[in-house]
């Protein structure tokens, strides 16, 4: 079943993989994907990690090519191959010159559909994932998101670790591995997306004979709804030179009509030097080099909050300012030239970030993963330009009181 959109072909092959091809005039490159619904949200504790680790190992050999084989296969034709785990799914991707586009298909096909995930590569392989689990832990402010997440979630799955813990992902198997690509490298699970110089009935067709007979399988388990929010604050004792710092709470999911107020109001917070944050806790009283918002959307809930970064001395000012300017926005919302500003930012960010074919490609995966209906830019800029001043000041009585915050501190 075909179904166009504005300059998108979608189809639903019969096994239940969803297609999406973007053809995009004046560019002599293509980006290709495989999206599996697979993430650290779908894992039982005891198994956090396993859908990474299983990413990993696709990389280490198939039926048709070795590890080596699978390096080679587009950087020897100038091209990329790239693989990431998030908490709702895993990706692979690759971006090629459009001629080589077959080649791109047939080895993201190979990878995802008939790893060997030998026991014998996984001794390998763990070893690595551990130095990337140790990587993390001595980089404070990537171990700081870690451990908010955990104090945030409460022990929902959104707060699993992505790489796992050392404990569980050298309990994991290859017969585990195995059985996780059967259950979820599946049809019903799967999305293959593509963007750029491409003629979208060939490419169809080579899809099809490339993925058409993957077994349909079954639809990943949904991920619970979000825990009761707990406010607090944290200190994690780390012999480091900073503070690091994270002040968040429990956001909304990515579909919800709430989700643009907040990404304003975190672009007028914290996106970028001309900031209020950056303005009054950098420029203006010198308290640190790092401050920024951060968000996360998922299928179900989400996430929004602060980092910086501080020496310990500095501390308590620092955090001090970010609440004042977390209490400043949730009682006031933002000023009418302000709320111009930060949307002609927003929507200056949306169409930059759709100037080229990995752009594109990420935008067709996002409908996809999220199951919303396709937006053209025109529709998205509008959709940004129609969230008013009463939107905005709703959504930040309701997430930015400092009240609503779980702080956790990393440092000395």
């Amino acid at each position: 079943m075909s179904r166009p959109w504005e300059g998108v072909t979608r189809t639903r092959l019969e096994n239940g993989i969803e297609v999406l091809l973007e053809p995009i005039p004046g560019v002599r490159s293509v980006a290709a994907g495989v999206w599996v619904r697979q993430g650290a949200a779908h894992e039982a504790p005891e198994r956090m990690g396993g859908s990474h680790l299983l990413e990993h190992m696709v990389f280490k050999g198939t039926e048709r090519r070795s590890a080596h084989d699978i390096a080679l296969s587009l950087e020897s034709l100038g091209g990329s191959l790239d693989a990431y785990t998030t908490r709702e799914s895993t990706g692979f991707t690759a971006r090629v010159l459009d001629r080589h586009l077959d080649e791109a298909l047939d080895v993201l096909a190979d990878l995802v559909r008939r790893p060997l995930l030998r026991a014998e590569d996984l001794d390998l392989e763990r070893e690595v994932v551990l130095e990337e689990i140790a990587m993390v832990d001595d980089t404070p402010d990537d171990l700081v998101f870690e451990l908010h997440g955990e104090r945030l979630w409460a022990g929902h799955p959104y707060g699993h670790r992505i790489l796992g813990t050392p404990d569980t992902v050298r309990a994991i198997t290859a017969d585990d591995l195995r059985a996780l690509h059967a259950e979820a490298y599946v049809g019903r699970r799967m999305i293959v997306c593509v963007a750029g110089h491409l003629d979208p009935d060939d490419v169809l067709a080579r899809v099809r004979q490339l993925f058409g007979d993957v077994p349909a399988g079954c639809e990943a388990t949904p991920v619970p709804p979000a825990p009761r929010l707990v406010p607090g604050s944290e200190r994690v004792s780390r012999p480091t030179q900073q503070c690091h710092v994270v002040i968040g709470t429990l956001g909304v999911p990515h579909g919800d009509v709430r989700r643009l107020p907040l990404v304003l109001l975190a672009t007028a917070l914290g996106g970028g030097m001309s900031s209020r944050l950056f303005q009054q806790v950098r420029e203006k009283l010198g308290l640190a080099y790092a401050v920024h918002t951060v968000q996360s959307f998922y299928r179900r809930a989400g996430f929004t909050g602060i980092y910086l970064g501080t020496r310990p001395e500095s501390e308590g000012r620092a955090v001090q300012a970010a609440l004042d300017e977390l209490r400043r926005a949730a009682e006031h919302g933002l000023p009418a030239d302000e709320l111009a500003r930060v949307r002609e930012q927003v929507k200056g960010e949306v169409i930059l970030g759709m100037e080229s074919t990995s752009g594109r490609l990420h935008r067709l995966a996002h409908y996809a993963l999220h199951e919303e209906p396709y937006r053209t830019l025109d529709q998205v800029l509008e959709r940004v330009d129609a969230v008013d001043a009463d939107a905005v000041v709703a959504a930040a009585a309701e997430f930015l009181p400092p009240e609503r915050q779980v702080a956790l501190s990393l440092g000395p």
